[in-house]
């Protein structure tokens, strides 16, 4: 079954963790029908979390896809994580859906994940409703939640449904825009529509008159009438709340309780007819040249498409997850992967409801569906009828934030370790693993300690492979601050030909981030130009491991005014040694300098725990450079911080914020370092030296 374009919705549910997203879906596609009975998420037996580290520990950790049928239309639903660990997750659904659903705590009201993911939403200006959950419990507070949204993000929420009671004495809500009750039907049951009860018509009335007036603001016409009227119709109202949606004037807002499938018949009715369909969107494409293409969202011409993530079954092998943009894609039909230049053949095209796939004819424009068992497929590649030159615009994932040195408990897994955790990185585009040539380790990174726990136990369960952990090294610089001059003869006799050469150089500083820079600046002809390559290669090959700790060289000029060379025993060879023994000799003429990288880091915390984390970068040598007031009791810590200083910053900010603060850093700079701080690293850098010699 193949839906029209307009006819499709792209849904993505988010929100802080704990507050129901995965209890919220369940009765999405309970009253959808595409399930006989709703689960809780403690159950272990959700339709999104069905993966054994997902049920184990009781929480989302991927991004799952479901689908209901609803009113002639196809809600495509993609239930996301609430922990930052797993953000890549909700990017992707971010980008591949057209609106989203945030979920609200009504005790708790909004929390550090909610902002994050608001400001995502806020800069790809998608459009999103919020839904007010757990009315039903003790201190649920919907007045007190609504304000709470409006101070922290400065937009107009309007309340389209509101509840008929809170915590014990919760009974359901009431639609403002039909002007129906809908009493709770508990677990496992629908709601259906009842008048509203006496002693709430005056306040019900009171509400949809604010609603309708806000309504009235999506189009000049419906304003005018309302002006004229002092109401609007169902179809008016749902017209100019519609138009409000996708401009951006309003956030509507819905409340219930999910456990009781209480007010979710509502948020389904409204997504029906108010979230935008894909039809006309348009998504970026990049050629060559990195220059921007815009293509809209439609059914003609050819089919293309993007890999929004990809995922090991079992069962089924390789599975990725994709977005048809244009026409429409069919099994046993060729298609182009772009980024490698390859043709494939899709055999089957699955829609999905959880881990429970089903063959569909075709996936067309707009939709959502699965292709399995293409090996090539990665997340972020581009699918094409034609073979072409233009890419669908990737994922903008941030950068990982926690690393570790990893390595296998026993040397003859190592390779298999290594193949695991690409498979891991391959699957999550926010773990990466690399082997630095420097520090000669394997350093696997992601989003959190939690994040790269789950993976190792992951691997463990699947191999037994017991993975070694321990803090990566830092990848130091070393350079020169003042400038040296030097001589330096190279000079070995053998029984046959020697060698011999002579050079005198100079040297001084750069700027930080210059690199390096080699003059030849002979008169004469003392030394052949031929030598020069020699030269240069032997001070770059000088400059991989310093004189003061072996950490590499970098922000130098080298330049050669003269040497002496010798008819027979002189070398390429020769001058190359030359050119080494004279960079380690000026090194110690030229006041030679430990660098340490910095990191611009960004950290946002509740006002509550600003004085502790503060405190807490000041031990840690960094320096604040802002401090951003985001609203609602949230602030932005931005700091420059030494790399050293944060390799366990993901542990050391859960344990000041009590797990509420969040942090994203990238590289920013070297600097200097002197004093004990940079004699302690010299002294390890050595001792480790010796430990490996």
């Amino acid at each position: 079954m193949s839906f029209r374009t307009e006819d499709i919705r792209n849904i993505a549910v988010a929100g802080h963790g704990g507050t129901g997203k995965t209890t919220f879906v369940e009765n999405l596609l309970f009253d959808g029908g595409a399930i006989d009975k709703p689960e809780t998420a403690e159950s272990g037996k959700s339709v999104s979390d069905f993966t054994d580290e997902e049920i184990s520990h009781n929480m989302s950790i991927h991004t799952s896809l479901s689908h209901i049928f609803w009113k002639d239309h196809k809600i495509n639903i993609l239930d996301t994580p609430g922990s930052a660990d797993f953000v890549g997750e909700v990017v992707a659904a971010f980008r591949t859906a057209e609106s989203a659903v945030i979920m609200v705590d009504a005790e708790s009201g909004v929390q550090i994940e909610t902002i994050k993911l608001w400001r995502r939403l806020e800069a790809r200006d998608e459009p999103r409703i919020v839904f007010i959950n757990k009315m039903d419990k003790d201190r649920a507070d919907f007045n007190r939640s609504i304000e709470d949204l409006e101070q922290k993000f400065g937009k107009q929420f309007v309340p389209v449904t509101i509840p008929i009671g809170s915590g014990s004495d919760y009974k359901g809500i009431i639609d403002l825009i039909h002007m129906k009750a809908y009493l709770s039907p508990g677990s496992g049951k629908k709601s259906k529509p009842s008048d509203i009860p006496a002693e709430l018509k005056e306040m019900a009335q009171e509400y949809h008159e604010k609603m309708v007036e806000a309504a009235a603001l999506g189009d000049d016409d419906l304003t005018e009438k309302y002006l004229e009227e002092m109401d609007l119709t169902v179809d008016d109202a749902i017209k100019g709340l519609t138009e409000d949606l996708v401009e951006g004037k309003v956030v509507p807002v819905f409340c219930g309780s999910a456990l009781l499938n209480s007010g979710i018949a509502a948020v389904l009715d409204f997504l029906n007819i108010a979230a935008p369909a894909p039809t006309g969107i348009d998504e970026v494409r990049f050629d060559l040249e990195k220059k921007e293409h815009h293509t809209p969202i439609s059914q003609e011409g050819e089919f293309s498409g993007f890999c929004f993530k990809t995922s090991i079954d079992q069962y089924a092998g390789k599975l990725s997850f994709i977005k048809a943009v244009t026409g429409c894609l069919s099994p046993d039909q060729e298609v182009y992967n772009i980024r490698e230049r390859k043709k494939e053949r899709i055999s089957k095209i699955y829609m999905s409801l959880g881990k429970k796939l089903e063959e569909v004819d075709s996936l067309c424009a707009g939709d959502l569906g699965i292709i399995s068992k293409i090996p090539s497929a990665h997340t972020n590649d581009t699918f094409s009828a034609e073979d072409h030159e233009l890419i669908y615009k990737p994922l903008q994932l941030p950068q990982p934030v926690h690393k570790l040195a990893i390595s296998a408990g026993s040397k003859k897994d190592q390779d298999k370790l290594g193949e695991q955790l690409q498979r891991a990185a391959e699957e999550d585009k926010t773990l990466s693993l690399n082997f630095d040539s420097e520090t000669k380790e394997t350093v696997f990174s992601g989003m959190g300690e939690l994040h790269l726990n789950l993976i190792f136990e992951k691997i463990k369960a699947a191999t037994k492979i017991e993975v070694v952990t321990k803090t990566p090294r830092i990848a130091y610089r070393e350079t020169i601050t003042r400038p040296a001059e030097t001589e330096f003869t190279h000079k070995k006799q053998t029984g046959g030909h020697g060698q011999y050469a002579r050079v005198n150089m100079r040297f001084r500083p750069l700027e930080r981030g210059e690199g390096f820079v080699f003059k030849n600046v002979i008169r004469g002809g003392s030394i052949s130009k031929g030598y020069m390559p020699g030269i240069e290669k032997g001070l770059l090959e000088a400059m991989e491991e310093g004189p003061l700790a072996g950490y590499p060289v970098v922000d130098l000029e080298a330049e050669v005014y003269d040497g002496k060379e010798h008819p027979v025993d002189s070398s390429e060879m020769a001058f190359k040694m030359a050119a080494k023994g004279a960079l380690k000799e000026a090194f110690e003429k030229a006041a030679p300098k430990l660098l340490e990288p910095f990191v611009e880091l960004h950290v946002f915390v509740e006002d509550q725990y600003m004085g502790d984390v503060l405190s807490d970068l000041s031990s840690k040598r960094g320096r604040v450079h802002a401090q951003n007031d985001l609203g609602g009791g949230i602030m932005e810590i931005v700091a420059e911080v030494p790399q050293g200083e944060l390799m366990r910053y993901s542990i050391d900010l859960r344990s000041i914020t009590s797990g509420t603060g969040g942090f994203e850093l990238e590289f920013s700079h070297y600097e200097p370092v002197a004093g004990k701080i940079a004699d302690n690293i010299i002294a390890e850098a050595r001792a480790l030296s010796e430990e490996e010699s």
